[in-house]
């Protein structure tokens, strides 16, 4: 008798484990069964013709990259090189992580019929990028490489992000065959992927460490006889700048005072203040993760910290990432996290829209208040407001020394202060040599071709 008992309450104990494993699977069926079907790579959608097929146009409509019959591009050839970057290569030899990542928001699902296109219809992604100003960008870019990019800081849309070199990918050179480098890099989307050695755009950043951590910083002055000495080492400035307060120190870029600044703030804060910014981590968006930066002066020598603060030392910076800590700044200290993708519709059916969304807060609003004052003052006093009519610029130049006998790279970073123009940019020139007189020409037709696609929208 007990032998019977024993077996019939294991048959309970089995029967119980069965139903409630299928009720699990029933609730995680009709709960997450559409996340299953349209996972990344799921034959279900990326291998079914019928559903994998869609158009990706720019801000204003103009296809890009046309799926439904292969890989058909935009018409005109320099729209096709701007854009390359973002839609990808036949070949697969350029990654396009957010064409991917959106086919599953051209697709349906319901648990009876399986995946469907929305309609019948096919699907149409919406890229925040003009390819009027990617085309101004590439022209002002005249050949060399490096990358532009502009956001809005208040949306977090990408107006413009070109990378140099590109190539047609209606008409594909012979790179592997190339001994003039011109296509040397050419498969990396320096906007996202490059780390770069910032130079002097990285005193903003010190100065934001200033600002928060050193009591009366505004009101003291440093004094720049062309070299500042760490025993047998030495800061070294192009000229002697004289005494200086912070806000001149800034404009005149001096590094003998910043090597001073650097003393004051310290290794500890400045890495507390690097990390407390983000100007390291990665950013993420449209399944796209950017490059991690680098600041580690924790074994440094006085002398390194010095010129850790100046950007040079081990400092590495990805270019986006440095354009949201912009967009910070501009917005009072909190911006937008930036993207690529603003829609995706299927016949008459959206099925995926973008939403602001805010990074956490980076500076206080004063420490944003005094920078804004000081990048505003850098334009007026040195860099030429002439460059940009009608904006309200506010920027950083830096030449960042690579060593070896390499031509500097020219950098250039900063914001627009107008309401109808929230734009954060950011320019990299490789071997461009000094920040300004390289950057600023580029910078000048990028604005303006913004400024002209706002105006129009």
């Amino acid at each position: 008798m007990n032998r019977v008992t024993r077996r019939v309450w294991l048959m309970l104990v089995f029967i119980a484990i069965l139903v409630g494993g299928m009720g699990f699977f029933i609730f995680e069926y009709a709960t997450k069964s559409d996340q299953w079907v349209v996972f990344n790579g799921s034959p279900h959608v990326y291998a079914d013709e019928r559903t994998a097929e869609g158009v990706f146009v720019d801000r204003e409509g103009q296809t890009l990259l046309d799926t439904r019959d292969g890989r058909t591009y935009a018409d005109d050839a320099l729209v096709r090189q701007a854009t390359l970057h973002w839609v990808g290569d036949r070949k697969g030899n350029i990654s396009a992580p957010a064409v991917s990542y959106y086919l599953k928001e051209m697709v349906g699902y319901d648990p009876v019929d399986g995946v469907y296109a929305p309609g019948g219809a096919d699907g149409e992604v919406e890229l925040t990028i003009s390819s009027y100003v990617q085309t101004v960008a590439l022209e002002a870019m005249n050949g060399r490489k490096g990358t532009v990019a502009v956001y809005n800081y208040k949306t977090g849309e990408i107006l413009c992000a070109v990378t140099t070199p590109t190539f047609d990918p209606n008409d594909v050179p012979d790179i592997a065959g190339d001994t003039t480098d011109t296509y040397k890099g050419v498969y990396l989307n320096r906007f996202v992927q490059s780390t770069y050695i910032p130079g002097s755009i990285f005193k903003i950043v010190t100065t934001a460490a200033a600002l928060d951590c050193v009591d009366g910083i505004e009101d003291m002055t440093f004094e720049c006889k062309k070299t500042y000495e760490f025993g047998v080492d030495k800061v070294t400035c192009e000229r002697a700048h004289g005494k200086l307060n912070l806000k001149g120190a800034m404009a005149n870029s001096c590094n003998c005072c910043y090597a001073q600044i650097a003393q004051l703030v310290g290794r500890e804060n400045m890495m507390h203040y690097v990390e407390l910014f983000g100007i390291t981590a990665p950013v993420s968006f449209d399944g796209i993760t950017t490059a991690t930066g680098n600041y580690d002066v924790a074994d440094a020598a006085p002398v390194e910290l010095a010129w850790s603060c100046i950007g040079q030392y081990t400092d590495q910076i990805n270019p986006c990432r440095f354009m949201t800590f912009m967009g910070a700044i501009a917005s009072g200290g909190t911006g937008a996290e930036p993207y690529l993708v603003s829609r995706v519709t299927v016949g008459d059916e959206v099925t995926y829209q973008a939403q602001p969304v805010s990074t956490q807060p980076l500076i206080s609003q004063q420490q944003a208040d005094i920078l804004q004052e000081y990048m505003r003052n850098n334009v007026t006093a040195v860099y030429g407001d002439r460059n940009f009519p009608g904006l309200t610029v506010c920027a950083k130049s830096g030449t960042s020394q690579l060593g070896g006998g390499e031509k500097s790279n020219a950098m250039f970073a900063g914001f627009v202060a107008d309401e109808a123009y929230p734009l954060a940019f950011i320019v990299v020139v490789e071997n461009g040599g000094y920040g300004s007189s390289t950057c600023v020409p580029i910078l000048k037709e990028v604005l303006a071709a913004c400024k002209s696609v706002m105006d129009e929208a």
